[in-house]
């Protein structure tokens, strides 16, 4: 089993800057991905940005050049930088790890942009 514990969201004006992070309770040896996802209300949950163990990235269109995704193997944290924050952002963000052994989410945090 892993747990995944995220923090920093919160309420920020468009055009704002916010960081998540999430730190898994250990580290996997096998080939792997973490990462965010984000579901709004009423919308299915969608992918942000990912990355592997190996350092390949993966962005979902609406977010590329304004988030930026940031792994450490060795703390088994990945973070997530925000800028430019539009209220389309809005959503519940949740952190992932998935390998071949497993498929883990962590709690959410509560990411909202005001106009």
């Amino acid at each position: 089993q892993v747990q995944l514990v995220e923090s920093g969201g919160g309420l920020v004006q468009a055009g704002g800057s916010l960081r998540l992070s999430c730190a898994a309770s250990r580290g996997i040896a096998s080939n792997n991905a973490m990462g965010w996802y984000r579901q709004a209300p009423g919308k299915q949950r969608e992918l942000v940005a990912t990355e592997t163990n190996g350092g390949t990235t993966q962005y979902a269109d609406a977010v590329k050049g304004r988030f930026t995704i940031s792994r450490d193997n060795a703390k088994n944290t990945v973070d997530l930088q925000m800028n430019s924050l539009k209220p389309e952002d809005t959503a519940v963000y949740y952190c992932n790890l998935r390998y071949f052994g497993g498929n883990y989410w962590g709690q959410g945090t509560q990411v909202t942009v005001s106009s």
